[in-house]
């Protein structure tokens, strides 16, 4: 069969790919792939249908490479496409799972910073001083980090995102209320808190795995031109028995000299950097049967 994979159409010019994916899109097809597209812009409004109504019907199983969606519009997606005859070979459970900080944390315990979270929804309280003190409890004294399931504001970092002590329960409120209410009703998810690491400045390394074997070692897209080759013995194990088909895991050199996992991501909503061939990661991503 065919590798199909679903794009995001350009807004401004409803017939082609979004020029953000331009490159990928020419990949697949130079690949000898078929693509579609799909109206991110209708997902993200609710209008399911108007989403995919240039996907043809009968493709079959299908990737999608595009812009990030919420689980939710993700497993919306996916049940607008059955009945035109495709099938997103990422289960939207397996999407949550490897998306959303709760769902891949404690399988890589030990390999990535302490984290406690709970949920909450876009605008929600953060809770008063005494909630957020039982909140970051198991968490050692020391510097932290608050995000979102997905995303944290680190562009807004003394304001919206590093907390100088996690147990300052006044302190962790005024960082976590700044940080929701500048992901506003992009918020995903709830509330994390997460212990600070201090890693070396060479950059992160961004990896693809496919059916848990390591595809693609490049740079992170906050450092395009910077490639270091991490050490991927222990997260292996740990991506294989995460169990989802395609996912990125962004590692860090820590102080220490120890290769961590910064953040797991679902492989289709993971930025590739414009310094990595999109053919080398295209070219293995599988043709169903």
């Amino acid at each position: 069969m065919t590798l199909t994979v679903l794009f995001c159409v350009d807004p401004l010019r409803p017939r082609r790919v979004d020029p953000h994916f331009a490159r990928e899109a020419a990949a697949v097809r130079d690949h000898y792939g078929e693509i579609a597209l799909i109206d991110h812009d209708a997902l993200q409004r609710g209008d399911v249908g108007e989403a995919v109504r240039k996907v043809p019907d009968g493709l079959g199983a299908v990737w999608y490479r595009g812009w990030m969606l919420a689980a939710d519009e993700y497993a919306a997606l996916a049940s607008a496409l059955k009945p035109r005859g495709a099938v997103l070979l990422t289960h939207p459970d397996d999407y949550r799972r490897a998306h959303e900080l709760p769902g891949w944390h404690d399988t890589f315990a030990g390999l990535t910073p302490h984290s406690v979270w709970r949920p909450l929804p876009p605008g929600g309280d953060p809770g008063g001083a005494a909630e957020l003190a039982e909140l970051a409890r198991p968490l050692s004294a020391g510097p932290g980090i608050v995000k979102d399931y997905v995303k944290s504001c680190k562009h807004e970092w003394d304001e919206a995102c590093f907390v100088p002590d996690v147990h300052n329960a006044a302190r962790l409120r005024d960082v976590a209320a700044k940080m929701i209410a500048l992901r506003g009703d992009f918020l995903a998810g709830g509330l994390v808190v997460r212990e600070f690491e201090e890693y070396v400045g060479e950059g992160e390394a961004r990896v693809w795995w496919v059916d848990g074997e390591p595809v693609l070692v490049g740079p992170h897209p906050d450092s395009p031109d910077v490639e270091p080759v991490p050490d991927l013995t222990g997260v292996a194990p740990a991506v294989r028995s995460l169990g989802c088909r395609f996912i990125t895991t962004d590692l860090a050199r820590r102080s220490d000299g120890r290769w961590r996992v910064v953040e797991v991501g679902d492989g289709q909503v993971s930025d590739l950097p414009s310094t990595v061939d999109a053919m080398d990661l295209f070219a293995h991503l599988p043709v169903p049967d």
